[in-house]
């Protein structure tokens, strides 16, 4: 254990050291001063505005912003759509790969177009290569964008003062992608390459095996694909096999490197935040929060693995080795149980190992990071908002206890925001509770599932928190590539993206326009340990309530089915 703790800590100071200095960077970049890059991308910047017709100095109302983003997204999905399913028609297709059906073609462009990169299919052996690199790398980047930008919006909206407008959408997503996205993304494909990640546009190669049997490996510009699939947390794997695959993580440097890519922006935006309210004990508070809700994931997640069944406690080998099923040996359970909670709480998806395999409470962590809405730093952008629908809240009902008017970063939290958080709040359950109730009884649903019982139901809930959640990754054991789970999970990828979006915008767009009032004697602080406790304790107990029931009947009702030597 002493090793996998080791490497717990060291992930957490890489993370936390790497995120200071990026989240500084952030907030000059989205206050529209210079950076170090600016010699260099400033005349590309402005090329692309004069290109688009963009003009970079009008700010827009936050419903021009969110119409904005809408509309991108939408042609963006029309796009990624025809090209699925012309396929067959384009360039770059060595392999003779076919178009995308109908339902699945839909379910792929909604996928990585909300910034989700859920996958009913393998990507070696249905997509061409045009269609990884134009199709989803393009949406790799575009989608995460997008997130960033109106994160970016958000936040100016909660600073501002007595203001109508957010910013511009096409100059904060114009500068996400440019400016972070791109250069991140050439460092980190360069290191893969290093490391042994393909990245070319070669046929795939025919081998024989050891036993004599015929191969065919599959390769690709995988590397250009995994980095951003990474730092833009969207995790769509190039290969079927994700992060598990020799081909996208090949040694326990990549492993490393790829975690930590995985939560960089979503954690440097708490430091961003702290910076751009000129107050950095805010952000660092949040940070904390999230910081706080994750370790408790991974503890819960790595506790349940190491013991493993204890149906096999008596084997010498399962003592030491824990719960391997499902794990390759390169990462072993510490490894693998820190990658599920990373990929989870940042609504990534990507996975080094398989998820149905892990015991029921090993499970249960990443499905409720997931379910609380991808807070727990979340995706790019899209996490930072997320958590601030639950600070609206938070404060709320701290006003509610002491009497007073609720109040964040010297604004008055009225009944407009809370509502508008309520909202936000109420997409999971939606999503989650309701699409997955749907999925739990009709026979056109019940036929994709491999288990029965409560591992079923689990079955079921992690892939709607999964679509849900816009993360992504997938549970395993569920045949999801059928046209009633590619429309109803589509379906879920809407609601998580956009439904949370718009109301949040519109909150930043309602505390802008108010006046600020200094803080006084009665203000309740947000910023210190009192806060923290508080926001957590608001989020485990809104989850709770809400999801509980539901897995009471799955990954509990499994752990106490296994305790008593029933399996599923």
């Amino acid at each position: 254990m002493a090793p996998d703790i080791l490497q717990f800590i060291l992930y957490a100071a890489l993370v936390a050291a790497l995120a200071w200095p990026l989240g500084l960077y952030l907030a000059r970049l989205y206050e529209g001063g210079r950076t170090w890059l600016s010699p260099v991308l400033s005349p590309v910047e402005r090329g692309f505005y004069a290109l688009a017709g963009v003009k970079a100095d009008q700010g827009q109302h936050w419903t021009r912003y969110a119409l904005c983003a809408l509309a991108f997204s939408l042609v963006s999905w029309a796009l990624l759509y025809a090209m699925l399913r012309l396929q067959h028609l384009l360039p770059l297709n060595p392999e003779g790969f076919g178009p995308l059906s109908p339902d699945l073609a839909f379910n792929t462009a909604v996928s990585f177009t909300t910034n989700t990169n859920w996958q009913a299919y393998g990507g070696e052996t249905t997509l061409s290569y045009l269609s990884q690199m134009a199709g989803l790398t393009v949406q790799n980047f575009v989608s995460a964008g997008v997130g960033m930008a109106v994160c970016a919006a958000i936040i100016r909206g909660f600073i501002a003062r007595e203001q109508k407008l957010l910013g511009n959408f096409w100059v904060d997503l114009t500068r996400s992608v440019l400016y972070v996205l791109l250069p991140l993304s050439i460092v980190l494909t360069l290191f893969l390459v290093w490391q042994g990640v393909p990245q070319n546009l070669m046929a795939y190669v025919p081998a024989t095996t050891i036993e004599g049997a015929q191969q065919t490996i599959a390769q690709g510009p995988a590397a250009s694909q995994i980095a951003i699939k990474q730092l833009g947390t969207n995790g769509g794997g190039f290969f079927n096999a994700n992060s598990a695959a020799p081909y996208e993580n090949p040694t326990p440097l990549a492993n490393l490197a790829e975690m930590v890519s995985i939560l960089l922006i979503p954690a440097a935006f708490c430091f961003m935040f702290g910076r751009m309210v000129r107050h950095m004990r805010q952000g660092v508070a949040i940070f904390a929060a999230m910081g706080v809700l994750f370790l408790g994931a991974l503890a819960l997640t790595y506790g349940s693995e190491v013991p493993g069944n204890p149906a096999f406690a008596s084997l010498p080998v399962e003592q030491t080795a824990g719960n391997m099923e499902g794990k390759e040996v390169r990462f072993g359970v510490g490894n693998s149980t820190l990658w599920a909670t990373v990929t989870t709480a940042a609504s990534n998806g990507s996975v080094n190992a398989m998820h149905d395999s892990f015991m029921p409470l090993g499970a249960l962590a990443p499905m409720l990071l997931m379910q609380v809405g991808e807070v727990v730093f979340g995706g790019v952008g899209s996490g930072f908002y997320g958590m601030l629908s639950f600070v609206v809240l938070t404060v709320f009902l701290a006003g509610l206890m002491v009497g007073r008017t609720p109040e964040y970063l010297g604004k008055k939290i009225e009944a407009r925001e809370v509502k508008l958080s309520v909202i936000a709040f109420l997409v999971m359950p939606l999503g989650v509770l309701g699409l997955g109730a749907l999925a739990a009884v009709l026979p056109v649903s019940l036929s994709s599932l491999q288990e029965t019982g409560p591992h079923g139901l689990s079955e079921i809930l992690y892939a709607y928190s999964s679509a849900t959640g816009n993360n992504g990754s997938a549970f395993a054991g569920f045949g999801a590539n059928v046209p009633y789970h590619n429309t109803m999970q589509g379906i879920a990828m809407l609601l998580g993206r956009f439904v949370y979006l718009v109301p949040m915008l519109a909150v930043a767009g309602s505390l802008a326009a108010k006046k600020s009032a200094p803080a006084s004697s009665g203000t309740f602080p947000t910023h210190g340990p009192l806060f923290v406790t508080l926001l957590v304790a608001v989020i485990v107990i809104l989850s709770g309530l809400t999801f509980f029931p539901a897995l009471a009947l799955g990954p509990v009702a499994e752990h106490v089915s296994m305790l008593a030597g029933q399996t599923f």
